[in-house]
């Protein structure tokens, strides 16, 4: 397999991702599924698959994270960071999760699809000992065994938007919702304006939202 980028670079992309985590979850008390929505719709987490170096080793995670909040809140407050050094669930399951994103070269949208952020957090009393190829082997199997479900409702979900307020807030008629998410309509075939509309709500890129973007 062609990785994204060199494994010179992997100690530092795991360091910078393992520090922002642990700071977005720990200093700013943010939700652990929100801490990866937001990760995703930043534009962040797209330049650490595509091996950037400004991003990988060219900032902390601190810096990584407040650019992350920036892009989100606009105007929100960032915290001084209180440094676990290394010792946080969190901060181990952003250092586990770079690890996995480089060996397989998933998404981390798809990596998110099969085992929530919070659910690596929780896989860290189980495997923080183990070798790595051990938690790689078990992200590996979750995909494997991950019920297909459809972008648009993992995405709705991981926002708080219910069916009803994302029909509300973008005008897409609730019954066409559920259709997508059921995977009865193809939403890789619904009118363009339609997708723009429910990303435009949900935070997201329209291609985030199509469950095969490259055709």
């Amino acid at each position: 397999m062609t990785r994204a980028y060199s494994e010179s670079y992997l100690s530092d992309a795991k360091g910078t991702l393992s520090q922002c985590f642990d700071y977005l979850i720990n200093d700013c008390l943010l939700p652990p599924d929100w801490t990866a929505s937001i990760f995703l719709s930043s534009g962040y987490a797209q330049q650490f698959e595509r091996g950037n170096p400004a991003v990988l080793a060219g900032m902390s995670g601190v810096e990584l994270a407040r650019n992350i909040l920036k892009k989100t809140y606009q105007s929100k407050t960032a915290p001084e960071p209180g440094y676990s050094e290394g010792l946080s669930p969190e901060y181990w399951a952003g250092w586990a999760l770079a690890e996995y994103q480089w060996y397989s070269g998933k998404r981390f949208q798809d990596i998110f699809r099969s085992t929530r952020l919070s659910e690596i957090i929780a896989m860290y009393s189980v495997y923080h000992e183990m070798d790595i190829t051990k938690f790689i082997d078990a992200m590996e199997e979750r995909a494997r065994k991950a019920p297909r479900e459809s972008r648009l409702k993992r995405l709705r979900e991981s926002r708080g938007l219910s069916q009803s307020e994302l029909a509300r807030a973008s005008g897409v008629n609730k019954r066409s919702i559920q259709m997508y998410e059921q995977q009865e309509n193809d939403i890789d075939k619904a009118q363009a304006h339609t997708v723009y509309k429910l990303a435009r709500v949900i935070g997201c890129n329209v291609e985030d939202l199509l469950e095969d973007p490259m055709a």
